[in-house]
């Protein structure tokens, strides 16, 4: 009699096995920007329409954008304030800022 086949990584009808991810977790903390949450907060709020906060950031290029618009027209200034509050804000290597 042969033994029933076990469903392995070479058997089409075994089911694909996909990564465990846990949701809401912290980020690392190789993940988390050394920029200040709250010099990125008070540079957003005060002189944020120049773009000043994104300068900050290393964020060149949309800083420029940031100054040339006027923060936007305002709406650039404000989401920018919120990602902020909200701890969102990522430097130029996509590194968290967080209020540590």
């Amino acid at each position: 009699m042969s033994q029933p086949v076990q469903p392995g990584p070479q058997d089409p009808a075994a089911p694909p096995q996909y990564p465990v991810v846990q949701q809401n977790a912290a980020p690392a903390p190789a993940q988390l920007s050394p920029k200040s949450w709250l010099a990125t907060l008070l540079l957003s709020i005060f002189l944020g329409e120049l773009g000043i906060d994104r300068f900050y950031l290393g964020k060149v290029g949309t800083g420029i954008l940031k100054l040339i618009t006027l923060g936007g027209f305002g709406i650039w200034w404000i989401i920018d304030i919120i990602l902020t509050i909200a701890g969102a804000a990522t430097d130029k290597q996509g590194r968290v800022v967080k209020n540590t």
